[in-house]
């Protein structure tokens, strides 16, 4: 990959930089570097320095890259017009040889929308680029070329006054975060910013108060979007440090607490549980945002809003979604996930969700992403083979549950959860009830799933309900001959069995999105029944074998 110095110099025809030399403005610049500690996954910084930008399947070949057709709205485009990559990139080189090629990409975005208000100025990603920029300024600032560097400066301090006249327009939730993110950066940052900090500031606050639980859970209840919030934070934090300012005490509480919520939903292999449309992620990408965060948390066990309860005892891990699903105007990728479980021993997961592909739905057979998102893709009860919550044929979440009742003890012998969802109380007049207990030796789960009687709804015949564990891949499951159990085998862990009453147990073929977002093949226990207008409940265990 070649500097591209070409581009650079065509830098100084831009018709933004010559009017920001023509108004004889004092030349910018930043008053310091934002530290980025998270480090980058360096064989993706490798493959950039080899002109390749690999993400979800799709490979762009960098020195073709056309910036102006680039969608900015796409999975790919939205990656690559973040400049997040910056990260990856520097975890493979030095800033020697990585900043021909982060000035080349940025001088060539530039050319493409540094003079124009167009769809890559869209605040979300205004803020995260801003974030990356400051973070990495000495791979974008190494050359002595003054008009590349003139441009890049003065559309940066367009893009705050952009974003202070914007923020608030994008979408609520991370998306405004980021958006207001950025620009407390560049206010801290940049020479002309300081005074739109307080203004910043504010925007920032409120934000975080409109998308973050009091718990520190977003209310998309995405751990995917959850990681990215705690790494926005991280890289505000660095730039307040950068500039030699106190980190205001609201957001240095609001990333611990996010962070808190963030071990809430990671499992003993450390990486995350799935759910909302996101997959299990990367260990590694997840222990570095961690550790290099700057924040310090222990994991949420017991959320309000947050929604996903955690037991855990030496070394066994449950986690289960006892809440709502997400707002609709806060669920990009919203699932039907209500009273489902993620289990883990030690560094083996044993059942799982079925995950989901992320941004990429295009990396997985067509028709499948939406399949994903179902109950049945979920480590729960299915009534009829129907959605506790509606996914509509927009792929928005419709009617369902509204509710979740929760009652949590601890005890000498066990940790309990007690926890009832109304999704099937508008279609069958039965609530759905969960009961679980972990005891304190980790070597047993207990759970007793209920269908109740409510509401005036009465149905006339028996409907089939089925109630699945999705095992990890590479879990293997036999069955016992009476046709109520199973063992279970992994290459993690020792062997655990499984037993049941109540329900026949049949073994199904299963799948499961890893964390690359490629689809894997695996096995899940089905439990099948029918239950009358009467209700009905059904006891399962799993227990460890040594």
């Amino acid at each position: 990959m070649t500097s591209g110095g070409g581009g650079l110099s065509k830098l100084a025809t831009l018709p933004l930089l010559q009017r920001l030399k023509a108004r004889g403005k004092p030349p910018l610049r930043l008053v310091g570097v934002a530290r980025d500690h998270v480090i980058g996954t360096k064989a993706r910084g490798e493959q950039l320095l080899a002109g390749r930008f690999l993400s979800g399947g799709e490979a762009v070949e960098l020195a073709a890259l056309d910036w102006a057709s680039l969608d900015p709205a796409t999975p790919l485009g939205s990656e690559l017009h973040g400049f997040g990559w910056l990260r990856d990139l520097a975890a493979a080189a030095t800033r020697e040889r990585g900043a021909p090629l982060a000035e080349d990409m940025t001088g060539r975005w530039l050319l493409a929308h540094g003079a124009k208000v167009d769809a890559a100025w869209a605040p979300a990603l205004w803020g995260e680029r801003l974030l990356f920029w400051l973070a990495y300024a000495p791979y974008l600032l190494s050359r002595r070329d003054a008009d590349y560097r003139s441009a890049l400066l003065n559309t940066m301090a367009r893009a705050a006054r952009h974003l202070a006249a914007t923020g608030d327009e994008a979408a609520p939730g991370l998306p405004r975060i980021t958006a207001w993110a950025g620009l407390t950066a560049t206010c801290l940052l940049l020479s002309s910013g300081s005074a739109k900090l307080a203004r910043a500031e504010s925007g920032l606050s409120r934000a975080l108060a409109s998308a973050q639980y009091d718990d520190g859970g977003l209310m998309s209840r995405s751990p995917a979007e959850q990681a990215a919030l705690v790494d926005r934070l991280g890289l505000l934090r660095a730039a307040y440090a950068a500039a030699r300012h106190d980190f205001p005490q609201g957001l240095e509480d609001a990333g611990a607490a996010a962070l808190a919520a963030l071990h809430g939903v990671t499992m003993g292999d450390n990486t995350l549980s799935a759910w909302q449309g996101g997959n299990e992620g990367s260990r590694a990408a997840l222990a570095a945002l961690i550790e290099g965060c700057g924040f310090r948390a222990r994991p949420l066990r017991t959320p309000r809003g947050w929604g996903y309860h955690r037991l855990s005892a030496l070394g066994t891990i449950l986690v289960i979604d006892a809440a709502p699903p997400p707002a609709r105007k806060l669920a990009r990728i919203g699932s039907a996930s209500t009273l489902a479980i993620e289990l883990s021993d030690g560094q083996q997961k044993l059942v799982v969700n079925c995950g989901g592909p992320g941004p990429h739905v295009g990396s997985l057979p067509e028709g499948l992403a939406p399949a994903l998102r179902t109950t049945a893709a979920h480590s729960t009860l299915t009534l009829a083979d129907t959605n506790s919550t509606a996914i509509q044929p927009d792929g928005s979440l419709g009617k369902g549950v509204e509710e979740v009742t929760i009652s949590r003890s601890e005890d000498n012998d066990a940790s309990r959860i007690d926890c009832a969802h109304d999704g099937y109380v508008r279609g069958f007049g039965m609530l759905h009830g969960r009961a679980l207990s972990l005891g304190n030796d980790g070597k047993e789960i207990r759970g007793l799933d209920r269908l109740a009687p409510k509401g005036r709804k009465k149905i006339r015949e028996d409907v089939p309900f089925a109630i699945r564990f999705h095992l990890a891949p590479g879990v293997e499951a036999v069955p016992t001959a009476d046709g109520l159990g199973a063992l279970i085998r992994s290459p993690g862990a020792p062997p655990w069995s499984f037993r049941c009453r109540g329900a026949q147990l049949e073994l199904e073929e299963s799948v499961m999105v890893d964390g690359s977002g490629t689809l894997r093949s695996t096995l899940q226990l089905v439990l099948v029944g029918e239950v009358s207008h009467l209700g009905g409940e059904v006891g399962w265990q799993f227990r460890r074998s040594s």
